[in-house]
C-alpha cells in the first residue's frame, strides 16, 4: 500500500486507524516517522514519504515518534493472508527466529539461500533479515524498559542484543532517548501496580474485535491443567525457546491486557507474537467484513457482531493432537481426551495463583506412549500415534511458517485424516484464512436454517465467493447455533 501515495496521505489526514501497521509516514523535515493515526497535526504532503515497515523507516534514518509510538502499532494483515516466502519469512522473524538461529537459520527453514531471502525482503518491504529483526529487538526492549525492573544489562540480552554497547545505540537511534531515560519517561505516567515476576503490557488490534467467539472458543475448548477461565481473563501455560510461561489474556475496549510471568525473559519476543496469533490480532477486519457482507445471507450474521476473529492456537503440534481427539466427539470428550494426556505426559509447572499445573507434552514425549492406555477406538489410536510419529520425527512441521498446501497434502496422506480434520488444522494450526469445513456438523446447521445449499459440494461452490476469508465465514456460521464457543463465560 505504500506505493499508492494519494491513498496514503488520505489515511494520515483522516487519523484512520485502520490503516495502522499497513505503512508508516516518514516527515522529511523532523525525520520522525509515525503511524498513519497519529495525533499531531498532519505534516505538508511534499514533507511526507511511505515506508512498508518500522525497520525500513529506522534503516532511512528516520526515530520514532514519542507520541502515536508506531513500533506498537498492530502487524501488517497482509502477512496474515499469504504463504508465499516473504510472510512465512515475516512470521519467522517475528517469532525471534532470526535471533537465536541468525539470517541462515532462517533461510533454512524457508528452503532459501541467505541470499535469495534478503533479497526478497528489500524488494518487498525495503529492509532485509536483520534491520527487520532489529526493529523488533528495539520494540521489546522498550517493552521490558517500560515495564519490568530488570537492570537494563539484563533488558539488553532478553531482547536479543548480543551486548549492552548495541542496545544502547539501537534504543537512542530509534526512540531517541537513551534506555535509563525511557525508564524514566514510563515511570513519570500512571503505571498500575507492579507484580514481581509479571510482564504487563497491551496488544493492540483494529477495531472492531467481537470477543465473544475469540474467548468463548477458547474457554469453552479449555483442556483443565493447562488452560482456564477466572475472572474475566483467559489463562493458559506456553512452552517457550528458554523456558516456560503463563499468559492470562483480558479482553478491553480498545486492547487486549495481557499478563505474562516467564521462567526466561529473553522469551518475551515469541510470548507476544504467539498470543497475537492466537487472538488473530492482526486480521483487518474491516476488510473481512465488506466481502462477507456482499453475501445477502452472510450479511445479517455480519451486521449482528461484525469484528469476529478465529481463534487460533500457541501450538500447531499440540493443536493437531487436540483435533485428533475431538474427532466425532463432543467438546467435553474431546477436553477429557486431552486432559489425560497431559497429566500422564506434560511436564509440570508452578502457577502462583493455582489453576494450572502442567505444559502441553511435547510430540517427543507423546512419541513412546502405549497405544493400549487411549480410551479411543482402534482406529483413532492409530490416527494419533502416526500423528504423533510424524511430529517427532519433523517429518510433519505444523508452524506459523510451513506452506498451507504442502502441509494439507502431508496430513491427507496419515490414516484417519479426512477433510474436516485437515481444514480445521489449516484454519487454526496453519493460520489459513480461506481454510472451509464445509462437512462441519454446525456449518451444516447453519446452511440449513439461512437457506445455504445443504450439500457440502453445492455449499463450497457457493462459498467461492467469500474467498479469500471462508474461515472467517465459518465464525460467524457458527453463531446460528447457540454454542458456549459463542459467548464469553460468565
Amino acid at each position: 500500500m505504500h506505493t499508492d501515495t494519494e491513498r496514503c496521505v488520505r489515511a494520515v489526514q483522516s487519523k484512520d486507524a485502520r490503516f495502522d501497521g499497513w505503512f508508516f509516514t516518514a516527515v522529511l523535515t523532523t525525520r520522525i516517522y509515525c503511524r498513519p493515526s497519529c495525533p499531531v497535526v498532519p505534516p505538508k504532503v511534499r514533507n511526507m514519504t511511505f515506508y512498508p515497515s518500522a525497520a525500513a523507516c529506522q534503516q532511512a534514518g528516520f526515530r520514532a515518534c514519542k507520541r502515536c509510538r508506531p513500533d506498537t502499532s498492530p502487524g501488517s494483515p497482509e502477512w496474515n493472508a499469504r504463504a508465499d516466502s516473504v510472510a512465512r519469512a515475516m512470521r519467522l522473524i517475528r517469532d525471534g527466529v532470526v535471533d537465536r538461529e541468525g539470517v541462515p537459520g532462517l533461510a533454512s527453514r524457508l528452503g532459501y539461500s541467505a541470499r535469495q531471502i534478503e533479497r526478497q525482503l528489500l524488494a518487498e518491504l525495503g529492509a532485509g533479515p536483520l534491520a527487520l529483526a532489529r526493529a523488533q529487538r528495539a520494540q521489546t526492549a522498550r517493552l521490558l524498559i517500560e515495564t519490568t525492573t530488570l537492570p537494563l544489562a539484563e533488558v539488553a540480552f532478553a531482547a536479543g542484543f548480543s551486548s549492552v554497547r548495541t542496545f544502547n545505540e539501537t534504543v537512542r537511534e530509534v526512540f531517541a532517548l537513551a534506555p535509563g531515560e525511557l525508564r524514566t519517561r514510563a515511570a513519570r505516567g500512571p503505571l498500575a501496580p507492579a507484580t514481581p515476576g509479571v510482564i504487563a503490557l497491551r496488544l493492540p488490534y483494529r477495531a472492531p474485535l467481537n470477543p465473544s467467539n475469540l474467548f468463548g472458543h477458547l474457554a469453552a475448548t479449555a483442556v483443565p491443567g493447562i488452560e482456564e477461565w477466572r475472572d474475566g481473563a483467559y489463562r493458559r501455560t506456553l512452552t517457550l525457546p528458554y523456558g516456560h510461561g503463563i499468559v492470562a489474556l483480558t479482553p478491553q475496549p480498545d486492547h487486549i491486557a495481557c499478563r505474562l510471568s516467564l521462567t526466561d525473559p529473553r522469551d518475551l519476543t515469541q510470548a507476544i507474537s504467539r498470543c497475537r496469533w492466537l487472538l488473530d490480532l492482526d486480521a483487518d477486519p474491516v476488510a473481512v467484513d465488506a466481502q462477507l457482507r456482499t453475501d445477502p445471507l452472510l450479511a445479517p450474521l455480519v451486521d449482528a457482531g461484525p469484528g469476529r476473529r478465529v481463534p487460533r492456537t500457541v501450538d500447531g503440534a499440540e493443536f493437531a493432537v487436540r483435533a485428533v481427539l475431538g474427532q466425532q466427539v463432543s467438546t467435553a470428550a474431546a477436553r477429557t481426551h486431552a486432559a489425560r494426556l497431559v497429566t500422564a505426559h506434560g511436564v509440570e509447572v508452578e502457577d502462583p495463583e493455582g489453576g494450572l499445573t502442567h505444559l502441553f507434552p511435547a510430540p517427543q514425549a507423546l512419541a513412546g506412549l502405549d497405544p493400549e492406555s487411549l480410551a479411543l477406538p482402534r482406529t483413532r489410536r492409530t490416527t494419533l500415534t502416526t500423528l504423533v510419529a510424524a511430529l517427532a520425527d519433523g517429518t510433519l512441521r505444523l508452524g506459523t511458517d510451513t506452506d498451507w498446501e504442502r502441509a494439507r497434502a502431508e496430513l491427507s496422506a496419515l490414516p484417519g485424516f479426512g477433510p474436516w480434520t485437515v481444514e480445521v488444522i489449516a484454519m487454526r494450526a496453519l493460520g489459513d484464512p480461506d481454510a472451509f469445513l464445509p462437512t462441519d456438523l454446525g456449518i451444516r446447521r447453519a446452511a440449513e436454517r439461512l437457506g445455504l445449499p445443504a450439500t457440502p459440494a453445492a455449499l463450497t461452490a457457493r462459498a467461492a465467493d467469500w474467498r479469500p476469508w471462508r474461515a472467517y465465514a465459518v465464525q460467524y456460521l457458527w453463531t446460528v447455533d447457540d454454542h458456549p464457543i459463542n459467548h464469553l463465560p460468565a
